[in-house]
């Protein structure tokens, strides 16, 4: 993983918490988070996530920030404003709310 930065729970925009059993894989934490996304907009867009046991984040972009990890500022800067952060910081996914101004 290459990242200028590790994350922590103030980075993320308007966050989630969402706690489940300490051995969720990525698909379960992936599938709860969209649910919990569900509840803010009606059709959440998945712009990034982070995979910490995994030491993966997607979009894979290589750039420095100095205050946000790169995967992160990338998906702010297009507009994600919703953030689900399941069992502290295992893994976390950043939507964006398709549904606007519908």
């Amino acid at each position: 993983m290459n990242s200028c930065l590790e994350l922590t729970r103030d980075m993320l925009p308007n966050p989630i918490e969402v706690y489940t059993d300490e051995h969720a894989d990525f698909m379960t934490a992936k599938s709860l988070a969209f649910q919990e996304a569900k509840e803010v907009s009606s059709d959440p867009m998945l712009m990034a996530w982070f995979d910490k046991g995994a030491a993966k984040y997607s979009p894979d972009v290589i750039c420095c920030d100095y205050e946000k990890p790169a995967w992160l500022v990338y998906a702010e800067s297009r507009g994600a404003d919703i953030s689900v952060n399941v069992n502290d910081l295992d893994y976390v996914f950043v939507y964006g709310r398709s549904d606007m101004g519908q």
